[in-house]
């Protein structure tokens, strides 16, 4: 059932011109450098320090590792932090 879901949805948002982060609640990670990074559909902040961020996904979790992080914008589903990231891993 839960295929079946997904491919509607896959078809639904290909039919529509619609981008797949929307139709499929995934997160949208947009990083400028090594620098800054934003990221958009997460489901609040699990862990932050210095050198790591952590949140909550609908499907799994973004684990953000750098240094000097800092979180410039927080808003309900979106997050700005900036600082030298090293790297960023998904675990679904």
């Amino acid at each position: 059932m839960r295929s079946l879901t997904r491919r509607f949805n896959q078809f639904t948002a290909k039919l529509l011109d619609l981008p797949q982060d929307v139709v499929m609640d995934l997160p949208r990670v947009t990083m400028i450098g090594n620098r800054q990074l934003y990221i958009e559909n997460h489901r609040g902040v699990l862990h932050f320090s210095s050198e790591a961020l952590k949140l909550a996904l609908s499907k799994g979790k973004l684990e953000v590792y750098g240094q000097e992080l800092v979180i410039r914008a927080i808003m309900t589903e979106e997050v700005f932090i900036e600082g030298v990231i090293q790297d960023i891993k998904y675990i679904p």
